[in-house]
């Protein structure tokens, strides 16, 4: 019932088209109690943070494919990896993606927890250690594992290298350079799946509470990032 208490008195989000996502609006409180206490498919273990589709068109599962993105206002293409893996392996995984970045870096955190209708709020650090990084990351491990609202980007200030660890608990890595982060999957045993998809790819919802929220405030702080934010 955890899930469940989170998913109706705490943060729900609705889908990109601005309404609750279809395959959720006509089940009975059973039915949806039973769909979001499923806590993994075929093997792949999820967080708390975010569950599938009621109708399950994608089913979540461990794997990296690359991609390219593209900004439209300047027409320049980035390559990036986007990945996924299993809750047991999953923090592991971002931890060592971060190793590639160097040992100076920038952290951006990002949350949504003021709700629908106000703008998320993007808080950045500048020039931080990253062995001092990953010692307060670890104290914060059940947050940005579990809650649906929180995001955390880590990036090099000194060339366009960054890793993101999303509010849908996927891991995308930015960068001209990225085999050091596909050897940092393939060590993780989270493989190439060039077919795969994403959670982010269908519907879902997130999960998020005011514990959480208590906790993104206290790791905002130890980082030393502004309230002022959104």
């Amino acid at each position: 019932m955890g899930f469940l208490k989170r998913f109706f008195k705490s943060v729900f989000h609705e889908n990109e088209m601005g309404h609750i996502a279809n395959s959720f609006e006509h089940l009975s409180e059973e039915q949806l109690e039973a769909h979001l206490d499923v806590g993994s498919y075929n093997g792949f273990e999820l967080t708390e943070a975010v569950r599938p589709s009621f109708d399950l068109k994608v089913v979540p599962t461990q794997g990296f494919r690359r991609e390219v993105y593209r900004d439209d206002q300047t027409g320049s293409t980035v390559p990036v990896l986007m990945g996924s893996a299993t809750r047991s392996n999953l923090f592991e995984t971002f931890m060592d993606l971060l190793d590639p970045l160097g040992t100076e870096v920038d952290v951006v955190l990002e949350s949504s927890h003021h709700g629908e209708g106000q703008k998320n709020g993007d808080m950045y650090r500048e020039h931080i250690d990253l062995p001092v990084l990953k010692s307060i990351l670890w104290d914060y491990e059940d947050l940005l594992l579990n809650d649906g609202c929180t995001g955390i980007a880590v990036l090099n200030p000194h060339q366009p290298l960054e890793v993101q660890f999303d509010e849908h608990k996927l891991l995308i890595v930015y960068g001209n350079e990225l085999k050091p982060f596909e050897q940092a999957f393939i060590d993780r045993d989270v493989y190439p799946s060039p077919e795969m998809k994403f959670i982010t790819e269908a519907e879902h919802v997130h999960s998020s509470s005011q514990r959480y929220q208590q906790q993104f405030e206290e790791l905002r702080m130890r980082l030393g990032m502004d309230e002022n934010y959104g």
